[in-house]
């Protein structure tokens, strides 16, 4: 897949196409309005795992509908490198996302499986929607199965995944990644 630039811009899933997809922006702006003044890192993470856990209703939903979107073909539709390492865009940063954007990544893996080294300029918000029971996504603090990592603003890692598939739903402010980092850069002071 090619990195997505200014000439190769990014598309958004059809929500006229998809009324699930737009279910499913309906309940990410639900969840952009109560953490809207929050931001990305580990206080957020501890935040969002004590409050918007697998037993919240936003979480419930949002699991719900992305494994739906992941059924009718919308969600991690484009393969990165293989039919394991996928991912797709539902929004780009507009209004009614809080000028986040929106993106989901398909990972599957009984081992750890790295992604494609990466920073976040304002930081990341990811639901860890789990196919597999077991598996578990890889954030700044360690192993989170069910539940939510929230790197802070410049970190930089592999997104890695292990003990079998899931699905990042991801959450950008300003929509901004940047694929420049290199594994030996310093993290920032924050993590």
């Amino acid at each position: 897949m090619e990195q997505e630039t200014k000439d190769n811009p990014p598309i958004e899933v059809d929500f006229k196409k998809y009324p699930n997809a737009q279910k499913l922006l309906k309940r990410c702006q639900d969840f952009f309005d109560e953490v809207e003044n929050l931001t990305p890192g580990h206080v957020l993470e501890s935040h969002l795992n004590a409050h918007y856990g697998p037993t919240n209703p936003i979480y419930r939903d949002l699991c719900r509908l992305t494994l739906q979107g992941l059924e009718e073909g919308w969600v991690a539709n484009i393969p990165i490198s293989g039919p394991q390492y996928r991912r797709s865009k539902i929004s780009l940063p507009k209004p009614e996302t809080r000028f986040f954007s929106i993106t989901t990544v398909y990972m599957n893996s009984l081992d750890e499986l790295l992604g494609q080294y990466h920073s976040h300029p304002y930081g990341e918000i990811n639901c860890v929607v789990q196919i597999d029971e077991g598996a578990e996504l890889r954030g700044m603090q360690g192993w989170q199965g069910a539940g939510w990592t929230s790197p802070g603003a410049g970190t930089h890692h592999y997104p890695q995944v292990r003990g079998g598939a899931l699905i990042a739903l991801f959450f950008l402010p300003a929509g901004r990644i940047s694929y420049g980092a290199k594994p030996e850069d310093a993290q920032p002071v924050s993590v």
